[in-house]
């Protein structure tokens, strides 16, 4: 395959900028993508004055960098131009006003370049992602070996997850050093996403900033910016990759989930029919299952061995189950589908996560429940809904630390989930189980805001509000109780999820002050 694009030829030197790559005579230099696109700026105003403000725009698309990072750059470009005898001189120092390219004339062709790829590929079933070369902008060639550390952990984090596609680490470091297009990328090395970054490392002080992008849409599928300090590089290094992994795999999934909503409904296949139910299964609403539960059957009729397709239906049950009148045939329904998911699943950390969680809520098996976990966890150590469905068991079984920490490590992987008003609820049960009655509302009302569907949410809030004194506000809780579920009673409610006695004892007085029905 071949894009046309404009080369610029001067001296004995040709850049071509769709590849991002500067030849000397018809060997490609080793001029970095930042020193390139500085390059390519200076010679589009050819014997003009370029102002920092625009190189450096040209170079950190607006991103705000010391002047260093932008000497460097030059000093890198007029290393390479070096080769001729006067080459150094093309780029021209104007003080307190930027530089000015003063060399050969510059002639522009537009001709063909080749891009790497003869064809564009096919892309796969599941979602694809390749992981660029992180740039590094620290102005230290030394500091590489961080920025490449990172990206390694990142695509060893992602190949852990089974539903994802991911290109190996060979085939994404061919563009270390290259300005590059992701739609081109897309192309090249037959991905829907592709992930991009830089880091920037000032002694102990470490920014990186990533972002991924629809290769077929050039959307915006996730950004983010850590900023850490930290003197074990290599253990700032995994937690920074850790929370990426985290916070990339929801990303990508709901972009899925999206991109499959505009296809026929008739015209999807197994994977594409749990994409379609994941968003009422995610919900926790067991009316919302009732959508679900119809394209799960579905799918499980083309592939009654898929173990997530199961992990969803027990979920699907188990929300019936505790918030639709406790009748025994969802529980048997969530039981059966969790075990089939174990069965099928052994490799599938999400399937493993919904089959523990409804084997922990609905069959009281807590061993069971986090046998599972740690089994995703080991399979995808960034799996935040694990964390999520683990603080919730913890938060119900009266283990009021286990509970708390389990959910800040989820809402540190994964602080958008679906899932985040579970792991606020569970921090929440937690402070009001150690008297932190202030941060046990607060976190209870992060859960309120994060699902203000879902009734649970509000019984959590009534606790610490009843125990503040704030009636007004607990018993406007337990009338949206009600109203959300209307066969609302606290002592079946805790019976089903197997409420520790001293938890039930004291939360169950602050629901019944609050006018809830026993």
């Amino acid at each position: 395959m071949t894009v046309r694009g404009d080369h610029y030829q001067f001296g004995s030197f040709r850049l071509d900028p769709v590849a991002g790559i500067l030849y000397h005579q018809a060997e490609p230099t080793m001029l970095g993508q930042r020193a390139v696109a500085l390059l390519r700026r200076l010679l589009d105003s050819a014997g003009m004055p370029v102002s920092k403000d625009a190189l450096v725009e040209a170079g950190w698309g607006g991103l705000a960098v010391a002047d260093n990072n932008l000497t460097v750059q030059i000093a890198a470009l007029r290393r390479v131009l070096a080769s001729p005898a006067d080459g150094a001189r093309w780029i021209e120092t104007l003080p307190r006003r930027g530089y000015r390219y003063v060399g050969p004339v510059v002639v522009t062709n537009d001709a063909p370049a080749t891009t790497g790829a003869a064809t564009a590929l096919t892309l796969p079933d599941k979602p694809s992602v390749a992981v660029l070369p992180f740039s590094n902008l620290s102005g230290d060639p030394e500091q590489d070996y961080f920025a490449d550390g990172m990206v390694d952990d990142i695509i060893t984090g992602l190949a852990r997850i089974n539903w994802l596609f991911v290109i190996a680490r060979n085939s994404t470091f061919t563009y270390k050093g290259r300005a590059v297009d992701v739609k081109q990328v897309g192309r090249e090395l037959g991905v829907r996403y592709v992930l991009e970054g830089s880091v920037r490392k000032a002694g102990c002080n470490v920014r990186v900033t990533s972002q991924m992008i629809d290769t077929s849409t050039g959307a915006h599928v996730w950004a983010e910016r850590y900023d850490r300090n930290s003197d074990d590089i290599f253990a700032l290094q995994d937690e920074i990759a850790l929370s990426a992994v985290g916070a990339i795999a929801p990303s990508v999934r709901r972009a899925e989930i999206d991109r499959v909503k505009r296809k026929r409904p008739d015209s999807l296949d197994a994977y594409e029919l749990v994409l379609h139910a994941q968003p009422d299964v995610d919900s926790g609403m067991p009316d919302r299952a009732g959508n679900a539960l119809p394209l799960l059957r579905r799918a499980l009729a083309l592939d009654p061995g898929y173990a997530l397709a199961h992990g969803l239906v027990a979920m699907c049950h188990h929300n019936r189950f505790l918030r639709y009148g406790l009748r025994e045939e969802d529980r048997t329904a969530s039981l059966r589908h969790a075990r089939l998911a174990l069965e099928h699943g052994r490799d599938d950390t999400l399937a493993l996560t919904f089959a523990g969680f409804c084997l922990g809520m609905d069959a009281h098996d807590r061993a069971a429940a986090f046998a599972a976990f740690e089994t995703a966890l080991a399979l995808s150590p960034s799996a935040a809904l694990a964390y999520i469905f683990g603080s919730v068991i913890h938060s119900w079984a009266g283990e009021a630390q286990p509970a708390i920490e389990w959910g800040e490590r989820a809402l540190r992987l994964s602080p958008f989930d679906s899932w985040a008003f579970a792991a606020f609820g569970s921090q929440a049960l937690g402070h009001f189980q150690q008297g932190r009655l202030h941060e046990a509302a607060k976190a209870a009302y992060q859960a309120v805001q994060s699902n203000p569907a879902h009734s649970i949410n509000y019984v959590i809030l009534i606790g610490p509000l009843v125990a503040l004194g704030r009636l007004d506000e607990a018993r406007a809780a337990a009338a949206r109780v009600l109203e959300l579920q209307p066969t609302f009673r606290f002592s079946r409610q805790f019976a089903g999820v197997d409420c520790a006695p001293e938890l039930a004892s004291k939360l169950g007085s602050t629901l019944s002050a609050a006018g809830l029905p026993d």
